[in-house]
């Protein structure tokens, strides 16, 4: 076999869980190229295939004598550059069983996450962590004048899947949208992270890879963590996701889940064109991967550009859309929902029942009221915090003027670029001045550069006043260390 098709191969048998040596050598390219020794080059290319999830945790390399003849190396090469990986803890070598990719896909899920960080305020400081907004006017008018029917609200028993009505007005907004959905395509939750969770859970098994842009919801990347899969991160650019990028890492390694924001994209705030949702869709229907859409805030447009979600570009493209009420109705309602395909639905609706069953039939109830203003209800929260972001620009003038960022179309925080130094060495310092702030790491896929911080525009104007104030002050000191 050439060394052209040996590339095109897979380059592990996950069956066996090992590497091919002719197809190892081929994908490391011109590692031999480069600065230092050719086993500590050939040791960073294997590195970085670890890294960006080709290579999996408990995937065993090939022998030495068998990648030495692939690579036209010596033995004594690969020795040295396996000791390497070895001696930082990237593999493991064990006698009898070769050398092995550090970790195991059937270890025990991981516990906890980055995105504890965004509920993790210090007592007395002020929170510029998480993207809460306000009940809007309107939001609050619904509520007084909610009146449950009560006969619907007592019922002893309820479907894990949600009340019907609501499941076919849901389906209705989604068919108005270009997207032609039927009730048993709808899915009501505890809020859009609980449909996140249930998808994750039943899509992803340990060591499983999983592609999302490079930085993104905490809520995504800890789910698949805690499965023990194992999340790969695609490069954007102004508009977002590439899907370049994507489709290479498609065809590379073999994604089981696809989980994209690409409109006010969280915490970037980027929108992604029209052609390259199509495109993601294309590649969803080529590859039979299913992509996730998380449309949480994309109805927060300032300028009133909605597109409808990536479902409609391709009614034969496995994508699941998950939405909810948080962001434009009442953060206090944990009202979520997912559409996908009818099979999935009932597979999830029967791990719903073992989760917790079902959602709350009053709040079911009350989501009905909101959903029949939903359009109302997002302008209106969508002009307040495009206000919002007005003062905010202002207050990143006078207290953090060397700070750079694109400003966002819609959504409901800003992504701010650090002209030096570390985010996550900054949060610190921001922490003893009395406000809370994340950095790049919290939202890292895999690798970031930990140079922005989000700054959520959803305090009331004297809370986002002084919390930019502080930031500013803490940005001060810190800088003066640099």
């Amino acid at each position: 076999m050439s060394t052209t098709n040996s590339a095109n191969q897979r380059l592990v048998d996950h069956r066996a869980a090992t590497v091919d040596s002719t197809a190892l050598a081929a994908r490391l390219g011109r590692w031999a190229h480069g600065d230092g020794t050719l086993s500590a080059r050939l040791a960073a290319g294997i590195r970085s295939l670890i890294d960006t999830g080709e290579l999996r945790p408990g995937d065993r390399l090939p022998a030495e004598r068998a990648l030495a003849a692939a690579a036209a190396v010596s033995r004594g090469t690969v020795v040295a550059a396996y000791g390497e990986l070895a001696e930082h803890g990237a593999v493991e070598r064990r006698q009898g069983s070769g050398t092995r990719i550090a970790g195991s896909p059937l270890s025990a899920p991981g516990r906890g996450g980055r995105g504890e960080v965004l509920f993790s305020a210090l007592p007395n400081s002020i929170d510029l962590l998480r993207t809460v907004p306000r009940i809007p006017d309107l939001g609050v008018q619904v509520i007084r004048a909610h009146h449950p029917d009560l006969a619907t609200a007592l019922l002893p028993e309820t479907d894990p899947a949600g009340l019907p009505a609501l499941r076919a007005l849901i389906a209705d907004l989604y068919t108005s949208e270009g997207a032609a959905t039927s009730p048993e395509q709808i899915l009501v939750t505890h809020g859009a992270q609980q449909a996140i969770s249930l998808l994750i859970d039943a899509l992803v098994s340990p060591g499983d890879v999983v592609l999302a842009e490079e930085v993104t919801w905490p809520g995504v990347t800890d789910s698949v963590r805690q499965r023990g899969g194992v999340v790969h991160g695609i490069p954007m650019g102004d508009d977002g996701l590439d899907p370049v990028a994507l489709e290479v890492a498609m065809a590379r390694m073999r994604p089981v889940l696809v989980a994209l924001n690409p409109h006010h994209q969280n915490p970037t705030g980027t929108r992604l064109p029209p052609a390259a949702r199509r495109r993601v869709a294309d590649l969803a229907a080529q590859y039979g991967v299913v992509v996730v859409e998380d449309r949480v805030v994309a109805g927060i447009a300032f300028d009133g550009v909605i597109p409808p979600p990536l479902a409609a570009e391709r009614a034969d493209a496995p994508v699941v859309v998950v939405e909810s009420l948080s962001k434009w109705a009442w953060a206090g309602l944990r009202i979520g929902w997912l559409r996908a395909d009818p099979v999935l639905v009932r597979r999830l609706r029967g791990a719903r029942q073992l989760a917790d069953q079902s959602t709350s039939i009053p709040g079911q109830l009350l989501a009905m009221d909101l959903l029949a203003h939903a359009g109302e209800l997002r302008r209106e929260v969508a002009r307040e915090h495009y206000a919002r972001l007005g003062l905010l620009r202002e207050l990143m003038a006078r207290h953090l003027p060397d700070w750079s960022f694109v400003e966002p179309r819609g959504g409901l925080s800003l992504w701010a670029r650090l002209p030096i130094g570390s985010a996550d060495a900054l949060a610190r310092v921001a922490a003893v001045h009395g406000v809370s702030v994340a950095g790049s790491g919290e939202f890292a896929a895999s690798t970031s550069p930990d140079d922005h911080i989000r700054i959520p525009f959803t305090a009331p104007d004297d809370v986002l006043t002084e919390g930019v104030r502080r930031l500013g002050a803490a940005w001060a000191q810190y800088r003066a260390t640099l």
